[in-house]
């Protein structure tokens, strides 16, 4: 009876994730699984599998801190900025995979993908968190306070590009950065840079405010992260604007 029991779970174990060996790795199937189905299937479909997969797997994996700072933020009236629940953890996996210890993220909100950063770092990691408005991080501020994890954020208050400029001129900051992630004011152009030294890792939240500025953090953070770095630039997308004709109207929603 007890082999019955062990070749049962095995079966459960397989019927979980085959061959992925890891939550990272079942984490990178479950994307591309979604964009499979946006090809193959539609929209509707893919509505329909992501709202099986955040029942199912993104909800019950969220750490208790950062569905309390979820839910707080839902309740703002700009709650509209918030990132999303499966886009921190895919924050946090990438972290992980990259082993990053410090980090920089421009554009904060209410710290949803801030939280998610800091509990993939280690205990001495760093991460440097800039944003025009102090308010908004402050009201999620107590939340993670209470993770614990608070002494690892240095926060800035005001425009990111005089910030980053003086980093670049003092010389322990160029190429000392393992992640960057982008999620501020900027128009961006979408776009897709790969190369043998560094990675710019384009993530698409599909609702989002003026990105003017994404070519100007570009040209900076391209001499702060390291060789073997990530930056990630969130609302690449930008609601399918990015192949739109030059003279379509921009939809903000």
């Amino acid at each position: 009876m007890a082999g019955d029991g062990d070749e049962a779970r095995r079966h459960l174990e397989v019927g979980h994730k085959s061959l992925l060996q890891s939550d990272a790795l079942y984490q990178v199937y479950i994307h591309i699984l979604c964009f499979y189905m946006l090809i193959c299937f539609g929209l509707q479909s893919l509505l329909l599998g992501l709202w099986y997969i955040l029942e199912t797997s993104v909800y019950p994996r969220e750490p208790e801190s950062m569905k309390e700072l979820r839910e707080f933020t839902a309740k703002h009236p700009w709650n509209i900025m918030a990132s999303s629940a499966d886009e921190g953890q895919f924050l946090n996996m990438i972290l992980k995979l990259i082993n990053a210890k410090n980090t920089m993220e421009i554009g904060v909100y209410t710290g949803y993908s801030l939280l998610a950063t800091t509990l993939a770092l280690p205990h001495d990691g760093k991460i440097l968190a800039m944003d025009v408005n102090r308010k908004n991080y402050e009201l999620g501020l107590p939340i993670i306070e209470k993770s614990g994890v608070a002494h690892k954020i240095d926060f800035r208050e005001g425009p990111a590009l005089p910030v980053l400029d003086q980093m670049i001129e003092e010389e322990k900051n160029p190429g000392s950065f393992d992640f960057i992630f982008v999620d501020a004011e900027g128009k961006c152009n979408g776009e897709l840079v790969l190369d043998q030294q560094r990675c710019y890792l384009l993530l698409s939240h599909c609702i989002c405010p003026d990105k003017d500025n994404y070519l100007n953090y570009r040209q900076r953070l391209i001499d702060l992260v390291k060789v073997g770095g990530v930056i990630g630039y969130d609302n690449t997308l930008w609601n399918g604007s990015v192949v739109a004709p030059p003279d379509a109207p921009l939809r903000l929603l």
